[in-house]
C-alpha cells in the first residue's frame, strides 16, 4: 500500500490529471488489484464511502484466494461482511419509497 506522500511523488500531472485526491488513487489501485479497470469509478466511490481497513480486508481475501474472478469475489466478500448495509453503500440502483414499488395510477 503506497502512503499519500508516495502517490504525491509519483503525481504526474499530464497522465494522472483527473486523480487529485487520495481516495481516487486507492480506487484505481483496487481497480488494478481486481484486474477490473472498466469499473474504476466503482471502486472510486467504495474508497470514499466506505472505511479503508474493511476495503483493505476484502482485498487481502481475494489476493490470498487466487481467484478467477476476482471482482466478482471482491463484492461477494463485502456482501458476506455486511459492509453495505452496516454502511448504506448503494450501487446506484433506484430507491424503492417505503419498501414498495410505486404503481401508476391512471
Amino acid at each position: 500500500m503506497k502512503s499519500i506522500s508516495d502517490v504525491l511523488t509519483t503525481f504526474d500531472p499530464m497522465e494522472d490529471k483527473y486523480i487529485s485526491r487520495e481516495f481516487q488513487a486507492f480506487g484505481v489501485y483496487l481497480g488494478e488489484k481486481l484486474d477490473d479497470a472498466r469499473r474504476k469509478s466503482l471502486y472510486i466511490k467504495m474508497s470514499r464511502d466506505l472505511p479503508r481497513p474493511v476495503l483493505e480486508q476484502a482485498l487481502r481475501f481475494v489476493v490470498d484466494a487466487n481467484a478467477r474472478n476476482k471482482a466478482a469475489l471482491f463484492m461477494w466478500k463485502l456482501k458476506d461482511m455486511k459492509v453495505f448495509e452496516k454502511y448504506g453503500f448503494n450501487m446506484g440502483g433506484k430507491k424503492k419509497k417505503n419498501g414498495v414499488k410505486e404503481k401508476l395510477v391512471k
